[in-house]
Protein backbone atom coordinates (compact mmCIF):
# COMPACT_ATOMS: atom_id res chain seq x y z
CA UNK A 1 0.00 0.00 0.00
CA UNK A 2 2.69 2.49 0.96
CA UNK A 3 5.01 1.26 -1.74
CA UNK A 4 2.59 1.84 -4.54
CA UNK A 5 1.91 5.37 -3.48
CA UNK A 6 5.59 6.30 -3.32
CA UNK A 7 6.42 4.80 -6.70
CA UNK A 8 3.57 6.54 -8.46
CA UNK A 9 4.50 9.77 -6.82
CA UNK A 10 8.18 9.61 -8.00
CA UNK A 11 6.99 9.23 -11.59
CA UNK A 12 4.69 12.20 -11.35
CA UNK A 13 7.25 14.44 -9.58
CA UNK A 14 9.34 14.59 -12.71
CA UNK A 15 8.46 17.56 -14.87
CA UNK A 16 10.02 18.69 -18.08
CA UNK A 17 9.89 22.28 -19.24
CA UNK A 18 10.40 22.83 -22.90
CA UNK A 19 12.77 25.60 -24.01
CA UNK A 20 10.72 28.19 -25.76
CA UNK A 21 13.37 30.85 -26.12
CA UNK A 22 16.74 30.29 -27.69
CA UNK A 23 19.71 30.57 -25.35
CA UNK A 24 22.64 32.60 -26.59
CA UNK A 25 26.11 33.08 -25.12
CA UNK A 26 28.48 35.85 -25.94
CA UNK A 27 31.67 34.97 -27.80
CA UNK A 28 33.81 35.97 -24.77
CA UNK A 29 32.04 33.49 -22.50
CA UNK A 30 32.38 30.69 -25.04
CA UNK A 31 36.09 31.49 -25.54
CA UNK A 32 36.75 31.60 -21.80
CA UNK A 33 35.02 28.25 -21.23
CA UNK A 34 36.85 26.61 -24.11
CA UNK A 35 40.19 28.02 -22.86
CA UNK A 36 39.53 26.50 -19.45
CA UNK A 37 38.79 23.14 -21.02
CA UNK A 38 41.92 23.29 -23.18
CA UNK A 39 44.20 24.51 -20.40
CA UNK A 40 45.81 21.91 -18.15
CA UNK A 41 46.31 24.38 -15.31
CA UNK A 42 44.60 23.58 -12.05
CA UNK A 43 42.88 26.08 -9.88
CA UNK A 44 44.79 27.44 -6.89
CA UNK A 45 42.42 25.68 -4.50
CA UNK A 46 42.91 22.36 -6.26
CA UNK A 47 46.67 22.89 -6.41
CA UNK A 48 46.89 23.61 -2.68
CA UNK A 49 44.81 20.50 -1.99
CA UNK A 50 47.12 18.40 -4.18
CA UNK A 51 50.17 19.92 -2.50
CA UNK A 52 48.78 19.10 0.94
CA UNK A 53 48.13 15.49 -0.10
CA UNK A 54 51.63 15.14 -1.53
CA UNK A 55 53.17 16.66 1.61
CA UNK A 56 51.23 14.27 3.82
CA UNK A 57 52.35 11.27 1.73
CA UNK A 58 55.97 12.41 1.86
CA UNK A 59 55.76 12.97 5.61
CA UNK A 60 54.26 9.52 6.15
CA UNK A 61 57.05 7.97 4.05
CA UNK A 62 59.67 9.89 6.04
CA UNK A 63 58.12 8.71 9.30
CA UNK A 64 58.11 5.12 8.07
CA UNK A 65 61.76 5.38 6.98
CA UNK A 66 62.74 6.88 10.33
CA UNK A 67 60.99 4.05 12.12
CA UNK A 68 62.80 1.48 9.95
CA UNK A 69 66.12 3.24 10.57
CA UNK A 70 65.53 3.23 14.33
CA UNK A 71 64.68 -0.46 14.23
CA UNK A 72 67.83 -1.29 12.24
CA UNK A 73 69.92 0.80 14.64
CA UNK A 74 68.45 -1.05 17.64
CA UNK A 75 69.17 -4.40 15.96
CA UNK A 76 72.77 -3.39 15.25
CA UNK A 77 73.27 -2.20 18.83
CA UNK A 78 71.89 -5.46 20.19
CA UNK A 79 74.09 -7.50 17.87
CA UNK A 80 77.19 -5.52 18.86
CA UNK A 81 76.35 -5.81 22.54
CA UNK A 82 75.86 -9.57 22.19
CA UNK A 83 79.14 -9.85 20.26
CA UNK A 84 81.01 -7.91 22.94
CA UNK A 85 79.53 -10.04 25.71
CA UNK A 86 80.41 -13.23 23.83
CA UNK A 87 83.94 -11.97 23.27
CA UNK A 88 84.35 -11.14 26.98
CA UNK A 89 82.99 -14.53 28.01
CA UNK A 90 85.21 -16.33 25.50
CA UNK A 91 88.34 -14.53 26.65
CA UNK A 92 87.68 -15.10 30.36
CA UNK A 93 86.68 -18.76 29.87
CA UNK A 94 89.81 -19.57 27.85
CA UNK A 95 91.97 -18.24 30.65
CA UNK A 96 94.40 -16.76 28.16
CA UNK A 97 93.32 -13.25 28.95
CA UNK A 98 91.21 -12.22 31.90
CA UNK A 99 89.62 -9.05 33.14
CA UNK A 100 91.66 -7.52 35.99
CA UNK A 101 90.02 -6.98 39.36
CA UNK A 102 89.66 -3.59 41.02
CA UNK A 103 92.48 -4.39 43.46
CA UNK A 104 94.86 -5.11 40.60
CA UNK A 105 93.80 -1.92 38.86
CA UNK A 106 94.40 0.08 42.06
CA UNK A 107 97.90 -1.46 42.33
CA UNK A 108 98.66 -0.48 38.73
CA UNK A 109 97.40 3.03 39.43
CA UNK A 110 99.69 3.39 42.44
CA UNK A 111 102.64 2.17 40.36
CA UNK A 112 101.92 4.78 37.70
CA UNK A 113 101.61 7.50 40.36
CA UNK A 114 105.04 6.51 41.70
CA UNK A 115 106.56 6.78 38.25
CA UNK A 116 105.03 10.23 37.74
CA UNK A 117 106.37 11.39 41.11
CA UNK A 118 109.87 10.15 40.23
CA UNK A 119 109.67 11.97 36.91
CA UNK A 120 108.57 15.18 38.61
CA UNK A 121 111.43 14.91 41.10
CA UNK A 122 113.93 14.59 38.23
CA UNK A 123 112.58 17.75 36.71
CA UNK A 124 113.24 19.65 39.93
CA UNK A 125 116.02 22.15 39.30
CA UNK A 126 117.18 22.50 42.92
CA UNK A 127 120.00 20.06 42.16
CA UNK A 128 121.16 22.35 39.34
CA UNK A 129 121.27 25.93 40.69
CA UNK A 130 123.20 27.31 37.69
CA UNK A 131 120.50 26.06 35.27
CA UNK A 132 117.76 27.47 37.48
CA UNK A 133 119.43 30.90 37.79
CA UNK A 134 120.18 31.06 34.05
CA UNK A 135 116.56 30.15 33.24
CA UNK A 136 115.28 32.84 35.59
CA UNK A 137 117.64 35.35 33.94
CA UNK A 138 116.17 34.50 30.51
CA UNK A 139 112.61 34.88 31.78
CA UNK A 140 113.32 38.23 33.46
CA UNK A 141 115.10 39.49 30.33
CA UNK A 142 112.15 38.51 28.12
CA UNK A 143 109.77 40.29 30.48
CA UNK A 144 111.91 43.40 30.51
CA UNK A 145 112.33 43.42 26.71
CA UNK A 146 108.91 42.38 25.43
CA UNK A 147 109.16 44.60 22.39
CA UNK A 148 112.72 43.48 21.53
CA UNK A 149 113.21 39.89 22.71
CA UNK A 150 116.30 39.46 20.52
CA UNK A 151 118.22 41.60 23.02
CA UNK A 152 118.21 38.59 25.38
CA UNK A 153 120.64 36.57 23.28
CA UNK A 154 123.36 36.65 25.96
CA UNK A 155 121.05 35.22 28.63
CA UNK A 156 119.84 32.54 26.23
CA UNK A 157 123.42 31.57 25.38
CA UNK A 158 124.32 31.33 29.08
CA UNK A 159 121.27 29.14 29.68
CA UNK A 160 122.22 26.83 26.80
CA UNK A 161 125.77 26.54 28.14
CA UNK A 162 124.61 25.66 31.65
CA UNK A 163 122.22 23.01 30.30
CA UNK A 164 125.01 21.54 28.15
CA UNK A 165 127.32 21.30 31.22
CA UNK A 166 124.60 19.53 33.25
CA UNK A 167 123.97 17.11 30.37
CA UNK A 168 127.70 16.37 30.14
CA UNK A 169 127.81 15.61 33.87
CA UNK A 170 124.79 13.33 33.56
CA UNK A 171 126.29 11.41 30.63
CA UNK A 172 129.54 10.91 32.55
CA UNK A 173 127.58 9.28 35.39
CA UNK A 174 125.95 6.84 32.95
CA UNK A 175 129.32 5.56 31.62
Amino acid sequence: MGASQSSSRSETDEQVFPNETPIGFSRDVVNQLSDKLDSSETSPERQSSLDAQIRSRIQSEIDALKEQEEQVRREIELALEKENLDREKGVSEDGSERIPSSLELMGDLEEIRGKVDRYQSRRDLTDFPEVKSAGEAVVSCYRANQATPLDCWREVAQFKDSVARVEQQHFKTLQ
